[in-house]
């Protein structure tokens, strides 16, 4: 991943050296676990362990003589531990075993910093969502004025969305989170199911099921397309964002920094640029899932075309997912939030988000539903057209008001109406907070 999008403690996750590290720390678990089985000395595992020195261009180097990535690695820390103890390095294995283990050390170092990511954007969620507990906003269907909600409850389903993402990532973290020691097509051969439990258990890691030679690719695809099923969340809130930003709206807008700049022609634009980039983002995201979904299939118990797709994803998906999280953090950390413009715009439909309200009125004194309903719409047309309050209208029509009655129409001309469940809604979403007020 470009650095532009790169935070420095993800990014070292997917260096070169930490890479190397992870695939040493693999080999030395093997070392230990054969050491406790008897079969490597003990004082050779830690003559192993003091001298085994990750030297990232030596190993660049024979890579180009052996064109082989884990037989370079192995051939420079035999340089650096002597041929004598490093004969018991990589004791019956292959490189999957060392390799697909080391992902899972990589993977669940990025997971846990996205899932961090994750749990420092809901704690802004919920802050917005009570901040912001009882605004009156307009609500939108097909980008037209609907029925009113409140600015909360709309952050609200937001956090309810990255609730649901975080307990996905959480699972499908487990699902990676699993190592194989198992050999060139998974039979022990040279190895045993003993030996890999200990080493796995050295490394905090879990036990494949079953391998073949490598760990089957449902699980990558389980992670890839969880961080895409979070980024079309980020994108959903994003785009919401740009919506509320436009100038006919300006219910909301992007924190402008001092010395910002918006156009390089029009020195008066704002423009919601961290929603448009996140926006784009996510769709990286949602494509490289595509690709870890494609790695499924491979021939017989392995081949290697699912390398090659997995040493760009798993850095750039990690990479983007954390970058996304904390920009978005950023954003509604310093979003500007307009109550003035919300009440604006709810007025800009002269009261038709009423009608609702008036047609099953009308219906509870009997009045059939379709007379009903067409009867409502003439006068909202009417309103629509004319610019003239829809409550107005109503009330100035003889058969509303006899059927009606004064004290009901003002009822039902209340907008707070709309919030009378807010409470309840707000208890399922934030339970935790809703049982320390109650």
């Amino acid at each position: 991943m470009i650095e532009r999008y790169t935070r420095p403690e993800m990014g070292s996750i997917w260096s070169l050296g930490n890479r190397y590290r992870a695939w040493l720390a693999v080999e030395l678990a093997v070392c230990e676990a054969w050491s406790a089985l008897g079969r490597v000395p003990a004082q050779a595992v830690e003559r192993i362990r003091s001298k085994a020195v990750i030297d990232v261009d030596r190993i660049l180097a024979i890579e180009e003589v052996t064109r082989h990535d884990v037989i370079a690695f192995l051939t420079s820390l035999e340089e650096k531990v002597g041929v004598e103890d490093a004969r018991f390095i990589h004791l019956g294995c292959t490189s999957s075993d060392i390799v697909d283990t080391a992902n899972a050390l990589l993977l669940t170092q990025a997971g846990r910093l996205i899932l961090d990511d994750l749990r420092t954007l809901l704690r802004t969620l919920e802050d917005m969502a009570q901040r912001y507990k009882g605004v009156l906003c307009m609500g939108r269907t097909h980008g037209i004025h609907a029925e009113p909600t409140s600015f909360g409850l709309k952050i609200a389903g937001f956090y309810a969305e990255f609730s649901r993402h975080l307990e996905r990532l959480e699972s499908a973290l487990e699902s990676v989170r699993v190592g194989k020691i198992s050999g060139a097509v998974g039979t022990y051969a040279f190895l045993s199911p003993e030996l890999e439990q200990k080493a796995l258990e050295l490394l905090g890691l879990a036990v494949d099921t079953h391998s073949t030679q490598i760990i089957q690719r449902d699980r990558y695809a389980h992670f890839f397309t969880t961080l895409a099923v979070m980024a079309g969340g980020v994108e959903r809130l994003c785009l919401e964002l740009r919506h509320l930003q436009r100038t006919e709206v300006l219910e909301v807008e992007e924190g402008f920094a001092q010395g910002q700049k918006g156009s390089s022609a029009m020195p008066h634009k704002k423009n919601p640029i961290s929603a448009e980039n996140m926006c784009g983002l996510s769709r990286l995201l949602r494509s490289n899932a595509l690709a870890a979904l494609e790695d499924q299939a491979l021939w017989h118990e392995r081949d290697i075309s699912h390398s090659s797709v997995e040493r760009v994803i798993m850095p750039d998906s990690t990479i983007l997912a954390d970058y996304i999280l904390h920009r978005l953090n950023r954003l509604l950390t310093g979003l500007v939030v307009k109550p003035e413009r919300m009440r604006a715009n709810m007025a800009g439909s002269y009261g038709l988000y009423f009608s609702q309200r008036v047609l099953t009125a009308l219906i509870a004194t009997g009045v059939p539903r379709q007379k009903a309903y067409e009867h409502v719409q003439r006068l909202a047309m009417q309103s629509w057209e004319q610019g003239r309050p829809f409550p107005d209208l109503v009330r100035a029509d003889a058969e509303m008001s006899a059927r009606l009655g004064q004290e009901q129409l003002d009822q039902l001309f209340d907008p707070t109406y709309y919030l009378q469940h807010e409470d309840a809604i707000f208890a399922r979403v934030f339970p935790k907070t809703a049982a320390k007020t109650a």
